[in-house]
């Protein structure tokens, strides 16, 4: 007998007390929602809970078992909201799981408070609040001094907020000092994570260091597999299949590429999870590019985006915005490229996610710089001319990317994908006002 099967018979007992009953059905919800089923979770609350639209009833209900119920109605609201995107979802999701936190706060319930916490992180990731969501988990991890599952989840958590940053190598570091935690640990779903995390970290670090980080990332993404297998956990185990078609795309094996894409789709479909199907077009479109089927790729990605505009899920709207512009670009159609490239710039920077805003300035380089001759006479909204509209945000971006690398030029190439030579090129010519903000220049002594 399953534990989900255990709990719910005990639900049959007539003498449970209506606080008993509730726990109950928090704990019931608690397993199908480790195992990604939220709906089952939702169903396992329906006593308390109709949904997403509606408040959990508390009535009867000690605070603490109150607090528990919102808890979960919190965390299935985020998780819900996000699969079917469900406009302010996110927002409702905070509100309840505060809520639960400040019930365990009056208590110092401190295994509850960080509970809380690392939930509402994620609701705040969601939103794109990165630097919220990295205090959240920072104060949920103080509490947190030893070995336990929910640790294991607030180090994964903080590892994907700082990948949101672009701090791909800090997150890579975090989960390389936290092995020992996910070797400890019996959540076969939680490991399964950690190397889904670590592939993803290793896939990222690899386009700009070292090649044989793809080997590896591959290795994790196995590991990554079976761990999901154990668990059962169809969603996340369709989510490294999406991972994998975009690595074998990076290495340019488009046809396996597309048929782990094929498998991605066909599980989220299954699971009606939209926002996770848009993530597969936006994946899928990538992979067109490759192949230089451009119409194919245009249409994945404004499908893409379109279906993520309504899931409040800022980074992943950014990323597609960004392949949409080079399709576009690509077809010819640099304005409408450049919009793309200009809005995900202006979503990124309420975001505080500079990799992302530095990503889209170097696509526009490179997939209108050639061609700004064809629309140098249209005005946009500013009243400058598209190539004084690039020229811009170049600015703003290498401006940024040097006062966050405190003006070390080679940290601040790296951060923006180019090579030393090329930042240090635009500096003395297209930038030279930068110039006094970048480290003076070290000469080497001439050997005597």
């Amino acid at each position: 007998m399953t534990l989900a099967a255990s709990l719910l018979r005990q639900l049959e007992n007539p003498r449970l007390s209506v606080d008993s009953r509730a726990e109950l059905c928090c704990e019931i919800a608690k397993v199908f929602e480790d195992r990604g089923e939220y709906e089952d979770a939702r169903e396992a609350l329906t006593d308390f809970w109709q949904g997403t639209s509606e408040r959990p009833s508390l009535e009867g209900l000690e605070q603490n078992t109150a607090a528990e119920v919102l808890l979960r109605a919190g965390v299935l609201t985020g998780w819900i909201g996000s699969s079917h995107q469900i406009a302010d979802a996110q927002e409702t999701a905070k509100d309840l799981i505060s809520e639960s936190l400040t019930v365990f706060e009056s208590h110092r319930y401190k295994k509850k408070i960080s509970e809380a916490q690392t939930e509402l992180a994620l609701c705040y990731w969601r939103t794109g609040e990165i630097n919220e969501a990295r205090d959240v988990l920072k104060q949920a991890l103080s509490h947190l001094t030893t070995d336990s599952e929910l640790k294991a989840k607030a180090i994964l958590r903080l590892a994907i907020v700082e990948h949101s940053a672009g701090q791909d190598e800090k997150a890579l570091r975090i989960l390389r000092n936290h092995a020992s935690l996910f070797k400890k640990i019996q959540s076969q779903t939680l490991k399964g994570c950690y190397h889904i995390a670590l592939g993803n970290r290793l896939e990222n670090v690899a386009e700009r260091k070292r090649g044989d980080y793809i080997d590896r990332a591959l290795i994790e993404y196995a590991a990554a597999s079976y761990h999901f297998e154990q668990a059962k956990h169809r969603y996340y185990l369709a989510t490294v299949e999406n991972n994998l078609g975009f690595i074998l795309y990076k290495i340019n094996r488009c046809k396996e590429a597309h048929e782990h894409l094929d498998h991605a789709r066909r599980v989220f479909a299954g699971l009606k999870d939209v926002g996770a199907i848009a993530q597969v077009d936006e994946t899928r479109a990538c992979v067109f590019l490759a192949q230089g089927r451009v119409t194919e790729a245009e249409r994945a990605a404004r499908v893409s985006v379109r279906s993520l505009e309504k899931s409040g899920q800022h980074d992943l709207l950014a990323e597609a915005l960004i392949t949409y512009g080079r399709a576009l670009a690509r077809l010819s159609n640099y304005s409408s490229a450049f919009s793309a490239f200009r809005r995900t710039i202006d979503l990124s920077e309420h975001t505080g996610s500079l990799n992302r805003a530095a990503e889209a300035a170097l696509a526009a380089f490179q997939e209108i710089g050639e061609h700004l001759g064809v629309t140098e006479g249209q005005k946009h909204l500013s009243g400058r001319s598209l190539s004084e509209e690039i020229r811009s945000f170049e600015h703003d971006v290498i401006k940024r990317a040097l006062e966050s690398e405190r003006g070390s030029v080679t940290n601040a190439a790296r951060s923006l994908g180019m090579s030393y030579q090329a930042l240090a090129y635009m500096l003395e010519t297209r930038h030279k006002d930068l110039i006094k903000k970048r480290t003076p220049v070290r000469r080497r002594p001439r050997k005597q």
